[in-house]
């Protein structure tokens, strides 16, 4: 087990019905209540992380630096973060200005016209 890997106790506070219920399932599986509680963050955590909107927000808040590096990389993946900062930073650059073209004729006067059938 890694650093991050090892249990933390913690404590909340919920309805009472919650708790009973996830007594009986406990009871039910033969299985341990916090077994039952870390398996149901697991799987919240899993299929929020996955949702769209998750993503976007993550994203929207890191680019309006509410949100650290290190903590997007804990939130979307450490692939997924280093893709944010990478297009934050293309974000925050100078924009490329290109001059407008010319007038130079790119055809050298040998455009060719198409005519085209119009009946449907």
């Amino acid at each position: 087990m890694g650093a991050s890997d090892e249990p933390r106790r913690v404590h909340f506070q919920s309805p009472e019905y919650l708790v009973d219920r996830l007594d009986a399932i406990a009871d039910l599986f033969d299985k341990d209540r916090t077994d039952l509680l870390v398996e149901a963050i697991r799987e919240y955590i899993e299929s929020t992380a996955d949702s769209e909107t998750y993503q976007e927000l993550v994203a929207t808040k890191y680019y309006d630096d509410q949100l650290e590096f290190e903590t997007v990389k804990q939130m979307v993946g450490a692939e997924s973060a280093q893709r944010l900062r990478l297009l934050k930073k293309d974000l925050e650059d100078e924009p490329l200005y290109l001059a407008a073209p010319d007038d130079t004729d790119i055809y050298d006067g040998e455009a060719t016209t198409v005519e085209t059938d119009n009946h449907r």
